[in-house]
């Protein structure tokens, strides 16, 4: 849920990163800080990491984009921890979601995870009250440089074989490579839903 601040000029919209455990979110957001060119465009990456799980709880970053109607527009990012037994935690970080990236781990020998993972997004957000298909979502298929890697239409058939097909991106992520073009799409699209509910609102 979008929050809008009539003070500042703001519209805060909050973008999550799921997927499975080690599968790259952390690293597209690590990657994005990094490459994010000024101070004033950026806050500070905020972490909460656990003892048994190498995924980060959550980061918060906010960017600032185009405005609406006067309002700039602050994204923020999170992710959120891989493993099963942060399921209520990755239900926090799933509050007032408005878009979602689904970083999935190319390797084939962890289809399953991705399946369970992807499985797993859309039992918490029924959780939730919420429904994937309401929600501006895009996949990204990561670690493309390893050497055990399943193509890319296999992970179509499996995580984007629905009757509306969303935007994929192939990526590696540790180089940088499709985070930009990932980040791109979902904040546009954003920003698109956005743009079309205000006139909406206003007609």
């Amino acid at each position: 849920m979008a929050i809008i601040n009539q003070a500042t000029k703001e519209l805060q919209v909050k973008v999550v990163y799921y997927g499975p455990g080690m599968g790259g979110k952390t690293t597209n957001l690590l990657k994005v800080h990094e490459n994010i060119q000024t101070a004033q465009e950026k806050s500070k990456m905020v972490s909460l990491a656990t003892s048994s799980d190498r995924t980060l709880f959550f980061d918060f970053l906010p960017i600032e984009a185009v405005a609406i109607k006067g309002f700039k527009t602050k994204f923020q990012l999170y992710t959120v921890p891989g493993q099963v037994i942060y399921n209520t935690t990755r239900q926090l970080v799933l509050r007032g979601v408005d878009g979602i990236v689904f970083v999935a781990d190319s390797q084939y020998d962890k289809m399953s995870e991705n399946v369970e993972s992807f499985a797993n997004l859309e039992e918490n957000l029924k959780t939730l009250k919420l429904n994937l298909t309401d929600i501006p979502y895009v996949v990204q298929y990561n670690k493309r440089d390893l050497p055990n890697v399943a193509p890319v239409e296999y992970m179509e058939f499996l995580l984007n074989n629905r009757e509306v097909q969303v935007p994929s991106f192939p990526a590696v992520a540790s180089q940088c490579d499709g985070v930009f073009e990932t980040l791109n799409m979902i904040t546009r699209m954003l920003l698109h839903k956005f743009i079309n509910e205000s006139k909406a609102r206003s007609a």
